[in-house]
């Protein structure tokens, strides 16, 4: 049986959201902006749900921007496949996603979805929201960055690229590759919270896998591995 057409709900877009956070009391603004409180909200670059809005700290608009270029650049790169994996959770995904940034989490876990949710302007329907249902997780992105994900792939693709002039690169894009997994595997755990933790975690990292198999790939291909000769003037 195919997909249902879109939901009407399915139509907010991150302007509607951005009017709706600026329409608020501005005595709730204020607090909000004092707070260091921000939100960014985005969708994967082919879809037009779940709306994704990121919450994060001003200190970590950085790590925000990184997970939207996950979501709307790194998502349209990988293997349609593991787009297509994703395409009957993303559809009964909750139209709003609230992603909470921390830098860690007491737990040690990498996230976490949230039974309820708890994002001041977003834990109450609003006529903004067209109807959507929100959802909310968090992602505690310092984890992220000292996880290994495939200890033994990873390991060697960072010696490869180590030995040329891309590493830079090549870290930036696994972090967002990360960031792009747990999103998916809490956006599976809001879809279906009775579904086994290991079938969520063999699809996350099937994702994460090929994902980064496709990258390298494509960097093999089109760049060669060299030494960085800007170096050889000192």
């Amino acid at each position: 049986m195919g997909l249902q057409p879109m939901r009407p709900e399915q139509y907010i877009s991150p302007a509607i959201i951005l009017d709706y956070l600026h329409s608020r009391p501005r005595s709730a603004r204020a607090r909000e902006w004092l707070s260091g409180r921000r939100y960014l909200p985005t969708h994967p670059g082919d879809r037009l749900t779940p709306l994704v809005i990121i919450a994060h700290s001003f200190s970590d608009r950085r790590i925000a921007h990184q997970l939207s270029l996950a979501l709307e650049q790194d998502w349209l790169e990988t293997p349609s496949a593991c787009r297509e994996a994703y395409d009957e959770i993303l559809f009964k995904a909750p139209g709003i996603i609230v992603v909470q940034l921390r830098q860690n989490n007491v737990c040690g876990c990498l996230g976490h979805r949230h039974p309820f949710v708890k994002e001041a302007p977003f834990a109450e329907s609003h006529d903004a929201f067209g109807g959507a249902h929100v959802g909310e997780m968090d992602i505690a992105y310092q984890r992220v960055q000292t996880w290994q994900a495939l200890p033994l792939s990873d390991t060697a693709l960072d010696a490869k690229f180590r030995e040329g002039s891309r590493l830079e690169e090549f870290h930036s894009k696994q972090f967002r590759l990360k960031l792009l997994s747990i999103v998916l595997h809490e956006t599976n755990h809001l879809v279906s919270p009775q579904e086994p933790e290991n079938a969520i975690r063999e699809r996350s990292m099937a994702f994460y896998r090929d994902a980064m198999t496709s990258y390298v790939e494509n960097a093999l291909a089109t760049l060669s591995l060299t030494i960085d000769r800007s170096f050889s003037r000192f």
